[in-house]
């Protein structure tokens, strides 16, 4: 298999089993370009969560082949950064030096730490934020510490699995669009775990749908919308539209 230019990350025939019986994926092929923004639909136990740690290396495929820029997951990894549900904080660092930690870990020396650290915070909209305990911030608050934690090492991967799940809609859609801004200002290639259809159409550039256990590619919906996006294009009638048409390819896999 040879590297293209026109591809960033690439997944051939990749399947994925737990002790030989259990079998989580199946045949997916994916190719992705520079920057775009993948969003992974389906239903629970599908293998988008499994998918996001293949892209990342922290499993291997039990069969077929995952390259990012030409070379494995794991050579890449330091290009790299995951977002979890759970913010996943340090409750005894404040706010500044959680989001330091992964420079910490790769022995950047104190003033360029604290100095990306803090712009990473302005990045996400928490400047003022720096002292602060992770029991003293909402749950958006928490999530865009994770964010910038994230982001310090300048990734040009970003996984996210279903970061804003547990976020009430307010949030959740205004989170949304900072990510997006986010991306416009320090751009990276994103891969995003969502139960939402909503939630997919707004960021991506595509919205994969994998059908039930084992997950196999059933519908791939590629997403015309310009960025930046507004809130108010989820009140659009093209918007609208998409998002009944991917509500029912997902149906047909429930």
């Amino acid at each position: 298999m040879s590297f293209s230019e026109e591809e960033f990350v690439r997944l051939d025939n990749i399947s994925k089993r737990f002790n030989e019986e259990i079998n989580i994926l199946e045949n997916v092929n994916l190719v992705v370009r520079k920057n775009e923004f993948i969003t992974f639909v389906g239903p629970s136990g599908c293998g988008k969560s499994t998918l996001l740690r293949l892209i990342a290396g922290l499993l291997n495929p039990s069969s077929g082949t995952l390259s990012v820029e030409g070379k494995t997951p794991q050579a890449k990894r330091h290009e790299t950064a995951f977002v979890f549900q759970d913010a996943s904080l340090l409750p005894w660092r404040r706010a500044l030096a959680n989001v330091e930690l992964p420079l910490e870990l790769r022995g950047e020396e104190k003033q360029k730490k604290r100095s990306r650290a803090q712009a990473m915070l302005t990045l996400v909209g928490l400047e003022g934020a720096e002292k602060k305990y992770p029991w003293q911030l909402s749950g958006g608050m928490k999530m865009r510490v994770s964010i910038a934690r994230a982001l310090s090492t300048s990734p040009k991967i970003l996984l996210l699995d279903e970061p804003f799940g547990a976020l009430d809609e307010m949030s959740r859609h205004k989170l949304n669009e900072d990510l997006l801004a986010i991306k416009q200002q320090d751009p990276f290639t994103a891969f995003f775990v969502t139960h939402s259809v909503s939630e997919a159409i707004f960021l991506s550039t595509r919205v994969v749908i994998l059908s039930q256990k084992p997950g196999r590619i059933h519908t791939i919906i590629n997403v015309p919308f310009d960025y930046p996006r507004t809130a108010e294009l989820r009140e659009s009638d093209a918007f609208l539209k998409l998002q009944a048409q991917a509500m029912h390819k997902l149906r047909e896999v429930l």
